[in-house]
């Protein structure tokens, strides 16, 4: 898979070192000074603004996979979304949000595909960690409207010892794991449930609440 990551910092370097072992990995900066070939050595770097088409046509965006957006100022994030999907159909495009009171701008109106808010999510983590018996959104994914969210099941759920099979999900959403101490359980249809289990579903936003209700206030339905 081929992937651009723009803005070499520490944010799209981290990315790059998680991605160069298996992917073809380029880097876009601006600033020369950092530039460091010797750091990732792996990847391809390229000195030049990333909002620029002269640039992009150059490394021929249009035969990369992936592009992500990492810089630190937001417009220029937004700027080459909209590139990358309108000028060079690059099919998958995630940008880092900076400033959460920017993050109404990152959708599929601008090329957005997966926004990735570092406050926001790290807000998530937090409530994820302390949040028993209720809905926590972990991550949006924009193009597909759907967002994965995580629910603790009270000790005391009456779920307690039922399969998977007898949940009735709504029609768009989908349980993907669970995650039962240090255990990760793929959810078999005679799995049973139990209270303290940390389940992970894939959702429309309008089927959160009817999902909330099901896991967690059944005696409502």
């Amino acid at each position: 898979m081929k992937v651009a990551i723009a803005g070499a910092g520490a944010v799209g370097r981290s990315i790059a070192r998680e991605l160069v072992d298996a992917h073809e990995v380029t880097l876009l900066e601006r600033n020369a000074e950092h530039i460091d070939v010797n750091a990732i050595p792996a990847a391809h770097w390229r000195l030049g603004d990333a909002c620029e088409l002269s640039l992009l046509e150059s490394v021929k965006l249009q035969e990369f996979d992936v592009v992500i957006a990492a810089t630190g100022d937001d417009k220029a994030n937004v700027v080459l979304s909209l590139l990358s999907k309108t000028e060079f159909a690059v099919p998958r495009v995630v940008a880092r949000v900076n400033d959460p009171r920017n993050e109404w701008l990152f959708d599929e109106s601008w090329g957005v595909d997966v926004a990735v808010s570092t406050p926001r999510m790290l807000a998530s983590l937090v409530e994820e960690a302390v949040s028993v018996g209720d809905l926590v959104r972990l991550m949006e994914f924009r193009k597909g409207q759907a967002n994965l969210v995580e629910i603790t099941l009270p000790d005391d759920t009456p779920w307690g010892g039922k399969p998977v099979k007898r949940l009735e999900l709504p029609r768009d959403a989908t349980l993907v794991t669970i995650l039962r101490g240090p255990r990760v359980i793929v959810p078999e249809r005679d799995e049973p449930l139990e209270g303290g289990d940390e389940l992970l579903f894939v959702t429309a936003a309008e089927a959160e609440d009817e999902l909330r209700t099901l896991l967690l206030n059944p005696q409502q339905r």
